[in-house]
């Protein structure tokens, strides 16, 4: 599969790049800095200058193109602003609109546990201003009939080098997970497309991953519904 990464030189996105690469997948890895390039290389990757916040539907449309699948794997988190920033908020959805005009269906989205449009947190503007962002954008990628989405929202993160070991699922209660596994569900998911239409939670847990990933395949239709959910923490 030829699969296209946005957000390439993330931390996440740079260690599912040498997962999927290992595999045998074609790699390429949207990035702003021209100085990133050689560590997308090193890893695996074919670099693609353009910058999210700023690319165009047809710029974006021209770098899926022959692609297979997209993984949404950029975030700027806390902008300094009350307002999300348009990496969070609008290029996941632009990625979207260039996957449907470039005839690509299978989409992946990293967000984020407790995204929600309607969030209310006080306590930090910031922190409710990015989850609000993160939920507005789910909910339009999960309405997208002519993308096969899976939405994945992970816990804090955890520098950790991954256990293995996570829960998977509509609802997974507050919880941390490792970068590492989060880098090795999205892979799990990218040869899933019987996640399709699916929002899952991700936390550590008991669970292997790939088991965790088999389970999410088989629920039914009824489950695969995204159904926003207040979250009353960040």
């Amino acid at each position: 599969m030829h699969i296209v990464i946005a957000g390439g030189h993330g931390r996440v996105a740079l260690k599912l790049t040498r997962l999927l690469a290992a595999r045998g997948h074609r790699i390429s890895g949207i990035i702003r800095r021209p100085g990133q390039s050689g560590t997308l290389r090193a890893a695996g990757s074919q670099p693609l200058l353009l910058d999210l916040a700023t690319a165009t539907t047809r710029q974006l449309a021209a770098a899926l193109t022959g692609a297979d699948a997209v993984v949404f794997a950029a975030g700027i988190g806390r902008g300094g602003s009350t307002r999300a920033h348009p990496v969070d908020r609008d290029a996941p959805r632009t990625v979207a609109d260039a996957a449907e005009l470039a005839g690509v269906r299978r989409y992946h989205m990293l967000s984020a546990l407790g995204a929600d449009p309607a969030m209310e947190y006080p306590a930090d503007p910031e922190v409710q201003a990015f989850m609000r962002g993160k939920g507005e954008v789910d909910n339009d990628l999960a309405s997208r009939s002519t993308l096969d989405c899976t939405i994945l929202r992970p816990s804090y993160f955890r520098d950790g080098p991954g256990t293995g070991l996570i829960r998977l699922a509509d609802r997974t209660g507050q919880g941390q997970v490792d970068r590492a596994d989060v880098a090795a569900v999205l892979a799990a998911l990218v040869a899933a497309p019987a996640t399709a239409g699916r929002t899952l939670e991700l936390i550590s847990g008991t669970t292997p991953i790939d088991e965790a990933v088999a389970a999410a395949c088989r629920r039914s239709p009824a489950q695969a519904l995204y159904a926003p959910q207040r979250a009353s923490t960040a």
